[in-house]
């Protein structure tokens, strides 16, 4: 390979939420075991060189005033939804600076409805949306995903028209590709959720952060590309953190293409006067949004595509009782742990501290609203993941 997936990160004392916390109260890791960070969505590998030289290269300017994005942010842009997500009609006009993602689904949720209202989501849900929408007063009204006779989480589209009128809801969240669950939708599946938020008159804002990480022989299909109304109704938001390791640095952007929408999101974030871009964060993006950045995204997904096999792989063997779909898209593994639970009388609470006690650490999926259920990252080196699944096999699922 041309790049470095293999080296271990000591990331202790490094600025790592992953590597520093431990997202159970109560438990420690025993003595003799290091620590693997499975939790929190973020990868365990080195940054791509060519986000590094950018930003060194950038720091050769020994100034850091106000500044503008130049043209050529836009055009790195523009030539990488082309590219990596099929898109050859994205503009100028319809890009805009967001601190982060959920910081401009806030924007959104609150340009377009009031507090009290209830917003659509899929359960299981990103946690980042229920404290987002928490946190502003707004309420969840729930559509569960439900899987097929072959393990595939689908959308419920009858369920979701019931809760849209029901509810008399104009706003939902839709996640795309779906995190936790690790589904990358079909255009069918797009093109039907879209025809039924159309027959709600409802807004859709559109997560698709996880967009660039998706395994062989699934494709990823922009919200805003499979219907002129989508087009209009459909805030979608993105950003480089997720598929290149950035979120430290903050930045993300949207893509709206209806003037309406995007005037009131544009004003709503610059209310705050803290929805301004980070020149380096600005760097690094450039770097990312280049050919090595392709290059080591494609490498990627085949690193993480080979994790993915080797895990579902091992709990189809050792753990049958665990019940997980192998993930479409983005990096996290999410596990049906209910009936391994039940047959070995052993609660999800126990399981997960387990897990913790031998240094694999997991995240609570009972978060995401989906009852006896744990997250797993698998973006670190597989060297790690063999280690991690071996104790699993020897202390844990036993």
């Amino acid at each position: 390979m041309e790049f470095d997936f293999t080296t271990i990160l000591d990331r202790h004392g490094k600025d790592s939420l992953a590597a520093d916390k431990i997202p159970f109260d109560g438990v420690s890791v025993e003595e003799g075991f290091s620590t693997i960070p499975m939790w929190v969505a973020d990868m365990s590998f080195p940054a791509g060189p060519f986000v590094i030289d950018a930003i060194r290269k950038r720091l050769e300017m020994p100034n850091f005033g106000y500044f503008a994005p130049p043209e050529e942010y836009y055009d790195a842009i523009i030539r990488w939804h082309r590219a990596r997500k099929g898109d050859s009609c994205l503009t100028k006009e319809a890009i805009g600076y967001e601190n982060g993602v959920l910081g401009g689904v806030r924007s959104a949720v609150c340009a377009f409805s009031a507090p009290g209202e209830s917003i659509l989501v899929h359960s299981p849900v990103y946690v980042g949306f229920t404290g987002t929408l928490n946190g502003i007063g707004r309420k969840m009204v729930f559509s569960d995903l439900k899987r097929d006779e072959a393990g595939i989480w689908r959308m419920d589209y009858e369920d979701m028209d019931r809760k849209l009128r029901e509810n008399h809801i104009h706003l939902a969240i839709f996640c795309s590709p779906h995190n936790p669950c690790g589904r990358v939708w079909e255009r069918w599946e797009i093109e039907k959720a879209m025809e039924v938020y159309a027959a709600n008159d409802c807004i859709v804002i559109s997560d698709e952060i996880w967009s660039d990480i998706i395994m062989p022989g699934h494709h990823h299909i922009p919200t805003q590309t499979v219907s002129d109304d989508a087009k209009k109704r459909t805030i979608a938001f993105y950003a480089p953190s997720k598929t290149f390791s950035l979120a430290g640095l903050v930045g993300s952007y949207h893509v709206i293409y209806d003037p309406l929408l995007r005037d009131r999101v544009c004003a709503e974030g610059a209310s705050t006067r803290y929805n301004d871009m980070n020149v380096l964060s600005m760097h690094a993006l450039l770097g990312a949004y280049s050919d090595a950045g392709s290059r080591w995204t494609d490498e990627m997904i085949s690193v993480i595509d080979h994790n993915l096999a080797n895990a579902c792989d091992f709990l189809k063997e050792h753990c049958p009782e665990v019940s997980v779909m192998r993930p479409e898209g983005t990096y996290m593994l999410f596990l049906d742990c209910s009936e391994w639970c039940r047959n070995h009388g052993v609660s999800i609470e126990e399981l997960q501290k387990r897990g913790v006690r031998k240094g694999v650490i997991w995240q609570n999926g009972e978060a995401f609203f989906r009852k006896d259920s744990i997250r797993m990252n698998l973006a670190l080196p597989f060297s790690l993941e063999q280690e991690a699944f071996e104790r699993l096999r020897k202390f844990v699922f036993v």
